[in-house]
């Protein structure tokens, strides 16, 4: 009999990975793993209320593919916000998560991970300097500014903007992201870009696009988003399009 929570690697071909002058990024679908309905199958959310014993077999199905250790990928607890952790390591066992939405290392070789289900995942790198960090940019976090906080915490650690390689992953679209008018007109008062119309006429924000024009303002300039939205999309999850439901990783690295 086979355990369905047996740690076999999920099926890389399936990711989205790419790999930029000793910088790797990469993002998951939904598939690969051994999480039940409603978050089958690779969920690599833990506080989503899937079963703990499946979302750990999914991370170690995730990391494996890719080539990394488990217990050197870095998890956060995303609140919506703007804080950065700088990390040298994995949090120990029995150390609370800080609740932060970015995090940036400057160990070669240690994975950052960030979790999503319409937020877009930001993933940093300034190979050079030897900086990667990864962010949460939701709605709130854009407005907040997650975004300068964490460009700014990799410049602390040597990194320069025009050297940052930057992908952002799968997200909810502008053409998908409805919502009120006045939420609109209050996120565009601080991220002009983010300012969208959906396909069916009525008012939107496309977060990634915010992300991309904050990025770039910042003075990075090697920018590519993913050509996936996730509430159109059947192999990824969307918290919009289902509600109850699993949570996508980005992972960022540096060749050690």
């Amino acid at each position: 009999m086979i355990d369905r929570h047996q740690a076999v690697p999920a099926d890389p071909e399936r990711f989205a990975v790419a790999r930029t002058r000793g910088a790797n990024f990469a993002f998951t679908d939904r598939w690969g793993g051994v999480s039940a309905a409603p978050y089958e199958e690779l969920n690599l959310g833990g506080a989503v209320g899937d079963d703990p014993a499946a979302v750990l077999a999914n991370r170690a199905r995730a990391a494996g593919s890719l080539g990394l250790d488990p217990a050197d990928v870095v998890w956060m607890n995303q609140v919506h916000g703007r804080d950065v952790a700088v990390v040298e390591g994995p949090w120990t066992d029995g150390e609370a998560v800080p609740a932060v939405d970015a995090v940036v290392t400057a160990r070669r070789g240690l994975a950052l991970a960030v979790l999503t289900a319409d937020c877009t995942p930001v993933l940093l790198a300034d190979p050079a300097a030897g900086v990667v960090a990864a962010a949460h940019a939701g709605r709130p976090g854009l407005v907040a500014g997650v975004v300068p906080s964490v460009v700014a915490a990799m410049r602390d650690l040597g990194a320069e903007p025009a050297r940052i390689v930057a992908r952002t992953g799968p997200a909810v679209c502008g053409r998908c992201y409805e919502v009120p008018a006045a939420m609109r007109a209050e996120v565009a008062a601080t991220v002009p870009a983010a300012w969208s119309e959906t396909s069916w006429g009525t008012p939107a924000l496309d977060v990634t696009g915010g992300v991309h024009a904050q990025l770039a303002e910042l003075g990075v300039r090697d920018l590519r988003a993913a050509d996936v939205c996730t509430r159109e999309s059947r192999d990824h999850f969307s918290y919009r399009r289902d509600r109850t439901t699993g949570r996508l990783a980005g992972y960022a690295w540096l060749d050690g």
